[in-house]
Parts: C-alpha cells; structure tokens; sequence
C-alpha cells in the first residue's frame, strides 16, 4: 500500500523544466580543450528532492530501456559504474547527462564528454555534454528529459524512435564521407577550418592562407576541367584524340537517334546522362529495343542529352588520383544477394542488411540496401518478385551501378595496378586537367595493362568518392585525405595567420584597436572586431557589438586578411564559445564586477574563469599578456601551457620583480616612460606625455591599455621604432576610437563623451576627470537593467564623488526593469555619497545631452555616459558644427 502511494506520487510530479540550451563551437567556460558542447539549464522541479534510489523501479526500468549504459564507467571508473550511481541514488540532472550522450552513441554519433553541475539556484541545473552535430545535440538534450520523465512515471517510450530521428539529423546535417575525411586530416595537422554553409562546402586555414573544399573539389582544382568532365561525351573525345582506350558511343536526344545509335554500335549498350554522376540515371548491358526506350527516358529525368554506348563486358574498377598522382584503386561490386534455394529475395536482402557493417547512409562501412525503381526494373527484367526464392548459387545485382551509396562494395585493389595502367591514369588526369579525379575503368584485371585485356576508360569523374577507398569491404583502407591536404598546404607553407585575442572587463576595445593600429603600421593587412564593429584593414564592415563568435568568425573568413585582431567578450564566449580554437597571443586587461548575476556567472571569479578562456587556447610557444596589477589576471597564470608575459603601472610590482628576476618578459610604467623589461634589461619604447592616448598621462587607465599593447607588439618582434611611430600616431578621435573619451573643445565649455557602463569605467574615467581644471562638472549617466542592485547604486556613488551635477538618462534597453527602478537605485547611491547633490532626470538620452549642452555653464566639463555611441557621437558634433559655423540654422 505504501508502495503504491508513493508511486502515485511520482506519477503526478511536474514535468522538469528546460530554461535554456545553448550550443558551444569553441573554447568556453565549461572546457577550453572540448570545443562542441551542449549547455543545458534545466531546472528539476520536484526531482530536486526525490534522487534515482527514491523512484520506486526506476533503476530496472532504466536498466531494461538503456543496458548499453552499463559501459557508463562514470566517476567509478569500471564498467556499470553509472549503473552504481544509479542504485545508490543520484540527481536526475546527471542521469540526463548520461541518458543524451548515449542516445547519441546508439545513433552512431560516439561522443562520451558529460558534466552535470548545479547553478546558483537551488534544483537547476548545468547539464553539459558533447556533440557531433548541433542539431542533432539540441534534439538529444529534449529527448534525453523526455526520456527521464517518462522512466520516472512507468511510461512506455519508443526509444528507438528518437534513435531513427537522430540518425535522420546526421546524415542530414554532418559532412559526407569524403569532405569529412579531408577535414579529419586537416585537424590531425592542426589545420584550422570553418563550415560555410549547411552542406559540403569547407573552408581550409584563415585569411588569406585559407583554402577551400566541396565535396572533393577543391580551390585549386580547374572549372574548365571539371566542366569537361562533366560533358561525358567531351571527356571521350579528347581522351580518344589521345589513345586511351574508351566504349564507341554517340549522344543522342530522341528515340530515332537511340535507334541510329543502337545501329551503328550494336547490343549490348549502355545509356547515361551526358551531365549524371553517381549512377544516377545509367542504364547499363541493355540487349532489347523494350530496355534501350526504357533506359532513354530513364536518363533522360537528368539530362536532355544521353550519350548511347557500347557495353564493356568485365569488372568495374575506380582509380583516385590526386594532385595528378595515382592514389588509390577499388573494385567495386553492386548491391547483390546470392541465392540458397530457400529464402525470398525480400528475406536474402534482410540477411545480408543484418551485417554488422552496414547501416543507414554513412554511419558504417557499408549502406543498407533499400529495394528502389533500379531494384525493381531489375526484378521485372528477369521475371521475378522479392517474393521469388532464388535458386541456390545464383548471384542477382540489384542495382545497375557499383555505388556504396546504393549498397555496394569495394575491394582495395590499389597494389595490385599495372604500372602501366598507373601512368595512363595519371596521363588522363593531365588531359582532363583535373587535379582530383575519379577514373572508371572497365576490365577484367587491373594488373594487366587495360590495351591488352580489353577493358576501357568509362568515365572521369570530378568530385570522386573517397568512401571506397577509406573504408573498403575487404583490403587495406587507404588515408586519399591526406595527398589533399599535402596539395593544398606543401612542406614549408602555413594554414594560419597570427591572432591576437583581447579580453578583460574595461580596456579591451581600446587595446584592440591599438594593437591593430600597430599592426596595419608595420605593414600588415588587418582584421579586427570590437565592441563598435568589424573592420577590414580599417573600413567598417559591420555595425554593432561584434565581440563573439560570428565576428571572430567573418574576419578569419576574409581573404585578404593577413593578421586577427579579435576582441573575445564575456557574453560570446558564454554564448557560444571562442571563434576560433588556437591563438598566437592572449592579452587580459583586467576583472572588475560587471554583468554578475548573468548565465550563471555570480562571483568576480567566475567571472575571471570566463575571461580566462581565451589564456588557455594561446599555443605553446605563444604568449599570454597579464596585467600584474590585478590578482585574478596575475594568477591566470598558473592554468596556461605558454609562455607568459607580465604588464603594470608600477616598476615595482613584486610579481613583475618576481617574474623579471628569472628572465622573464614584461612592460612597466616607469619615470615617464612605457618601458620593455626582458629580465634585467629596460628598452625605453616612449615617453608617454607623447603618446596622444594618455592624454598626456592624465589617463592612467589608458596607460595600461598602451602597455599591454606594446608588449604585444614587442613578443611579435615588431621594431622599437615602428612601435614608437604607432602610439605617437594612435590619435583618439571619433573616427579612430569611438566612444573612448572622445572630446569635444567648445567656445565656452568642454564635452567628453565614453562608454564606460561599470562601475569600474566609471572609476577609471573618475582619475581623468578629476585631474580636468573645470569651476563645474557635469555627468550624464545611467544604469544598466540587468545588473545587480548593488551594481547599479554602487555606479550612482561612483558618480557622486565624480561629478558636481548628475543627470540621469536611461538606456534604451531597460534589460528586464523599469525605468524607476534603475533611477531610484542610482539616486540611493548618489544620496549615500552626497545627499545635497544636484540631480536631474531625463530619461530620453537626447534630450539630456540637448539639455546639458544647451544649459552649459562657463568653462564646465561635461561627461556623456553613453551606450548608443554613434547616436550621441552625431547629436555632439553636430552642436559642434553648428557653433563652427559648418552647419546653418
């Protein structure tokens, strides 16, 4: 009875929820090493009480459902040790974990990275696993819950459903066999690569190192020549003008041309589309006018013009050369069943499906093989039904081409080729001009030269499947990748271009832009990305906060870029990941609170683990670039597998001393001048009352930010000189930094207009401000919605000990509040610091900069806290305009 109402219980508890899925393509905050993640927040409802040993049968329904988890070794480190979990009883976040990677498994997509941990909030949960196709690990995330939830209330579930499903997703989503093995060899060789659309087209190294591959067409291969070989009856010309052996043919249109054809030739014939591939639409050893009709309007789906040629009786062979050199050759065998005399056609094509090897599309070695319009012509044609038992040793094809794809095989056959057959294919390969290239060949044998054994040159096909030669039914797999990659990247040349990552809180989108300056100096074609946009060697591409993933992404994309520049900002790298999954070099410029509270991330050292990413993807004989000054970048240190570079403000900073004492590489500020220390040695770069950034010293924050740039600089082996050139002629403006304390000289007053949005900027900008000569000082200001209480009265207190009078404006985004509710916190912080303070609200942002300008005291210094900046840029410089006289109104 008790039993009974326990299980009532269960069967009534509220559905788990999913708050949220997000797909990781990079470095990220759960793993820097495994790149493609699904992040889930699920939240466990009532689950959160009630762990797997308090669910009545739970574990042998599980067990029943799932056996194939026993090989879960989990945290027990044996086989069943999930299993273990289970019976003692564990949270079901983690049983979710396992039930998806599994299900994946099941589907033939092997993965076996998994984490659970709890959030910030009581009952939900991180669930985090790897993938192999985003899809396909979005899908498995819902069904893994569905999965749960149905074991947790004794619900029948069709898992093989999903499995199917799964399966579906993979083939429709993943590269195919042969694009994917190139990309395979790319990464064993570290070569970079970015998938540019949703089917075969991949992109090969960054910039202008970059090359790209379709299917097995690569960036070097011909168009001319792959055109030709898709005119079958071109190809046949110029290979016939050469003395290769090739089947008397002729293209025909129409029936009266078929029939003059057929004439002319003689039976048997075979009839393909000029333009086919893959089989698609042959016809082959056709002996009747009946079949020679039937083939005609066969091809004739794929093409208007059929070529008609003579039958070559023999073995179908396909030879892969590459790079004009032969690779490899296969003897393919269509999909066939062998009789016994007592099993049906449909029963003897079942048998042969139950083979371990074969699967659905790609998955395994070999396909399964389906009954089509191909099988059944075959059927009609010899008088017999699947429901025909064939008679014991015969052997019946049941599809008209050798395609793995149709179900089926090849045998290597690669050793075993004549030399002299091996110089005809690559002679063929240089007449077609096609630097991959599929060759089929009709012959009794290979290891004789094809001139003498009758056999012929069929075919020459561009973009030739690999499958056969990678994972042949019988004799050695051959890597063809790996003669691709050999082509397109040579002994000596390089896939890459140098990437320098910035991250940190405050600074990083000026030190982007200077560190590209520097670089575009010295000569460089460069692509950056910044919290303002994308740039291509300094012309604006895209608008925006472009600091994620896609925009990592565009610049690496660009041809003509020759060196990254990428600004790496907390909420890609919690979105999605990195762009990218190496750097040269990592510059962090600093932690400070700001966005707490956000996708999980509630302390500063958490916060510091997020912006610590891109430190752990810098290659060993990179650097990362840490400001000394602030302990939780110093000690990003410990977790990096580089080399390691220290920045401060201070020529005393005992971990610069520290790290100098042995050798080590750093920048200081020291007597006036930013200074290299390469151990005990000081290079004197500048002084920095001449490096227009700091305003004449006045902002030290920007002081920093040149120093981890010149540092940069410096690891890159850039000339003192050039470096020197670039900070004298790095002048902040408008146009070259905007947003970052962009002034504005009036006849009777000054405007400063900047994005800091934290309480940290708003510090930083505080050490300038106060060091400005001004009767009167005034700040636009406003809070931002999604951040803490605490965050936004600690930004009004801020202000208060800046700023005479404060006008506070609001974002055009409220981010989840009201526009009251941030006015009222920011007030509380003012009020704590000053209550008499002088405060105006204008919530427009427009509106409060028309009010200030237009109210300006004599001589006062106005502050424009802005986070539409080229909207306020373009309302300041238009006053300026009108005051100049450039503008009449």
């Amino acid at each position: 009875m008790t039993l009974e109402l326990i299980f009532i219980t269960f069967s009534q508890i509220e559905a788990m929820k999913i708050l949220d899925i997000k797909v990781m393509n990079g470095p990220n905050y759960w793993s820097a090493r495994r790149h493609k993640l699904i992040v889930m927040l699920l939240d466990l409802e009532e689950m959160e009480e009630r762990p797997t040993d308090k669910i009545p049968g739970f574990y042998e329904r599980l067990t029943t459902l799932m056996p194939s988890l026993y090989e879960h070794r989990c945290s027990e480190g044996v086989p069943g040790g999930f299993f273990t979990r289970v019976k003692d009883g564990t949270w079901m976040g983690h049983v979710i974990e396992h039930i998806a990677l599994e299900l994946q498994t099941l589907a033939g997509m092997e993965t076996g990275f998994g984490r659970t941990r709890e959030s910030d909030h009581k009952g939900v949960y991180h669930v985090v696993f790897s993938y192999h196709e985003a899809k396909a690990g979005t899908y498995t995330a819902k069904a893994a819950v569905q999965i749960a939830e149905a074991l947790i209330n004794n619900e029948p579930y069709d898992l093989e459903a999903h499995i199917q499903e799964l399966r579906e997703i993979r083939e429709e989503e993943r590269l195919g066999p042969s694009t994917g093995s190139i990309v395979e060899e790319a990464i064993r060789r570290k070569i970079p690569y970015i998938r540019l659309n949703r089917r075969s087209l991949v992109q090969l190294g960054y910039g202008i190192n970059q090359h790209r591959v379709q299917a097995t067409v690569a960036s070097t291969t011909s168009s001319i020549a792959v055109e030709i070989a898709c005119d079958k009856e071109e190809t046949k010309n110029l290979l016939e003008a050469s003395e290769i052996p090739v089947p008397r043919g002729k293209i025909v249109y129409d029936e009266t041309e078929l029939k003059e054809a057929i004439n002319k030739i003689g039976y048997p014939v075979v009839t393909k589309p000029i333009n086919g591939n893959h089989g698609k639409g042959a016809t082959t050893n056709i002996r009747t006018w009946e079949e020679a009709v039937e083939a005609l309007q066969a091809a004739k789906k794929y093409a208007k013009a059929v070529i008609c040629e003579k039958f070559i009786t023999g073995r179908d062979f396909r030879v892969l050369v590459i790079n004009y050199k032969f690779v490899a050759a296969a003897l393919r065998t269509p999909a066939a069943v062998k009789g016994d005399g007592k099993h049906t056609i449909q029963e003897l094509i079942d048998i042969v499906n139950q083979d371990p090897r074969r699967g659905y599309g790609h998955e395994k070695v070999l396909t399964s093989i389906k009954v089509d319009d191909f099988t059944n012509n075959i059927l009609i044609k010899k008088e017999y039904t699947l429901k025909t038992v064939l008679p014991k040793g015969e052997e019946l094809w049941l599809k008209p081409t050798a395609n793995l794809s149709t179900g089926g095989t090849a045998t290597d056959v690669t050793d075993f080729v004549h030399p002299s057959n091996v110089f005809m294919c690559e002679r063929i390969a240089r007449i077609i001009g096609l630097d991959i290239c599929g060759i089929d060949i009709m012959a009794d044998d290979l290891s004789v030269p094809i001139t003498e054994n009758g056999g012929a040159v069929l075919e020459v096909n561009a973009a030739p499947g690999f499958r056969m030669h990678l994972d042949p039914t019988e004799g050695l797999p051959r890597n063809v990748a790996e003669p691709v990659i050999d082509m397109l990247y040579p002994p000596g040349t390089s896939a890459r271009i140098p990437i320098i990552a910035i991250s940190g809180t405050n600074g990083k989108t000026t030190t982007t832009r200077l560190i590209a300056h520097i670089v575009k100096q010295v000569g460089y074609k460069v692509g950056y990305t910044t919290t303002d946009g994308v740039y291509i060697q300094n012309q604006l591409m895209v608008r925006g906060d472009c600091t994620g993933p896609i925009s990592a992404e565009f610049v690496l994309r660009d041809p003509t870029v020759d060196f990254a520049v990428l600004e790496c900002a907390r909420g890609g790298i919690l979105r999605a990941g990195l762009g990218f999954h190496h750097c040269d070099i990592a510059v962090v410029t600093n932690v400070a609170e700001d966005h707490l509270g956000l996708q999980g991330i509630d302390t500063i050292e958490k916060l510091a683990k997020v912006k610590a990413v891109a430190t752990q993807t810098v290659w060993p004989d990179g650097y990362v670039v840490l400001n000394a000054d602030d302990e939780l970048v110093y000690n990003m240190h410990k977790d990096v597998n580089c080399k390691i570079a220290f920045f401060s403000l201070h020529e005393d900073n005992k971990h610069i001393k520290e790290h100098c004492a042995t050798g080590g590489l750093a920048a200081v500020y020291e007597n006036g001048f930013v200074t290299i220390l390469k151990g005990s040695w000081k290079i004197r770069i500048e002084k920095v009352t001449n490096i227009p950034l700091t305003f004449s010293g006045k902002a030290e924050f920007n002081i920093a930010n040149v120093l981890a740039a010149t540092l940069t600089a410096y690891i890159r082996d850039f000339k003192t000189e050039d470096i020197r050139q670039s900070l004298q002629t790095f002048v902040p403006s408008p146009a070259l930094t905007p947003g970052r304390m962009n002034m504005f000289q009036f006849k009777n007053f000054s405007v400063m207009l900047d994005y800091a949005h934290n309480t940290h900027g708003i510090q930083a900008i505080g050490k300038f401000v106060n060091a400005v000569d001004a009767p009167l000082k005034v700040g636009i200001i406003a809070g931002v919605g999604d951040r803490r209480d605490e965050d936004i009265i600690s930004l009004g207190e801020e202000s208060a000990k800046i700023f005479d009078e404060i006008i506070i404006r609001q974002d055009k985004n409220l981010r989840g509040r009201t526009e009251q509710e941030i006015i009222d916190l920011i007030t509380e912080g003012i009020k704590r610091v000053d209550i008499q303070k002088k405060i105006d609200v204008i919530r427009k942002e427009s509106e409060a900069i028309d009010y200030a300008i237009t109210n300006a005291q004599k001589d006062s210094f106005i502050v424009i806290i802005s986070d539409v900046v080229p909207d306020a840029l373009e309302q300041v410089k238009r006053y300026k305009d009108i005051e100049d006289g450039a503008i009449i109104i």
